[in-house]
């Protein structure tokens, strides 16, 4: 069968040379993968292969017929990491790593169910298996080598110390002072490079309601797709915050984002001001990273109303909760 690749993930990568010249490579890379690991479509005639932003998944059966997920990814950091991650988790908490083949780019994964995302249960049932997922994922630092490849809190945070003042002055100072203060003073209090902390945690730092999925046939889920750092468990809750604002009350929506946050670190049982701090640095920075591209505003005002609203001083001028643009 012949792959048609999604037109939203060609949109995405034709805009540079590296992503032209990735999806050149990309049908030679999916059939090599499926040759070596004796892989059949499992793709209804026309069907076309899941994907995201930077990876096309194609739904696989294994020789003996077992359901998995063939994932090819573009060649960017995060994507190298996410084997090294996979096997350290081993199949606990995140759908299990079969075999990768990191020239290609390739991951061969036990297979979720796309159609049941944690985006479909109630807000607070989800919140509850968030949290007890959370637990199980929070695997500590051993002696295995695959942990001294992975990217520290620590040193994130102490690099923002450096970025983020000189990426919001560039600009022209787009929000108050007081927001990328109150950013800067977590990344100042977490970020000495140098610092110890029993607390560390592999965390699966884009945890948010649809990269978790439930087992076929169970009420088990599972998560996916993780991106990776070392450091305080508390760094994972900022995007269940950013997602699902429709959920929020339309009365106070304000109170309401903070009582989530407190929810989601109760269920986890991460400290709830490490969660707001953590929550305010990580939409401090995604509004920089907004602002710095054309067409951005409204993911720009989300991040700016998130992370003020945790800080506990709203900005004003921004849209009310429900008429943010939302991602996912």
């Amino acid at each position: 069968m012949k792959l048609e690749i999604p037109e939203p993930l060609l949109r995405r990568h034709r805009q540079t040379p590296e992503g032209r010249a990735w999806l050149g490579h990309l049908p030679g890379f999916l059939n090599l993968a499926l040759e070596q690991w004796q892989l059949l479509v499992d793709l209804p005639d026309g069907g076309l292969p899941w994907y995201g932003h930077t990876a096309v998944v194609v739904p696989v059966r294994t020789t003996d017929g077992t359901p998995a997920a063939l994932k090819v990814a573009f060649p960017y950091e995060e994507a190298f990491l996410e084997p090294l991650a996979l096997s350290l988790w081993g199949g606990k908490g995140t759908a299990a790593l079969w075999a990768s083949d990191s020239d290609i780019g390739a991951l061969l994964i036990e297979r979720l169910d796309q159609s049941r995302p944690l985006l479909k249960l109630p807000l607070d049932e989800a919140i509850a298996v968030w949290g007890e997922l959370v637990k199980e994922l929070s695997l500590r630092p051993d002696a295995r080598p695959e942990w001294h490849r992975l990217p520290q809190l620590a040193a994130t945070a102490e690099r923002y110390c450096d970025e983020l003042p000189e990426r919001w002055s560039m600009l022209s100072e787009p929000f108050p002072r007081w927001l990328l203060e109150a950013a800067l003073e977590i990344c100042q209090t977490r970020g000495a490079v140098s610092r110890r902390s029993s607390n560390d945690v592999l965390i699966h730092t884009d945890l948010h309601y649809l990269n978790i999925l439930a087992k076929p046939g169970s009420g088990h889920y599972l998560a996916i797709d993780p991106q990776i750092q070392v450091g305080d468990g508390e760094f994972s809750v900022a995007p269940c915050l950013w997602n699902r604002l429709q959920d929020l009350p339309v009365r106070n929506a304000e109170a309401g984002l903070r009582r989530r946050a407190r929810d989601l670190a109760q269920a986890a049982g991460l400290d709830e001001d490490l969660v707001a701090g953590w929550s305010v640095v990580r939409e401090v920075e995604n509004a920089l990273s907004y602002l710095e591209k054309a067409g951005h505003s409204g993911d720009a005002q989300r991040s700016l109303w998130v992370s003020s609203t945790m800080a506990g001083k709203t900005l004003q001028g921004l849209p009310a909760a429900h008429e943010l643009m939302e991602l996912h």
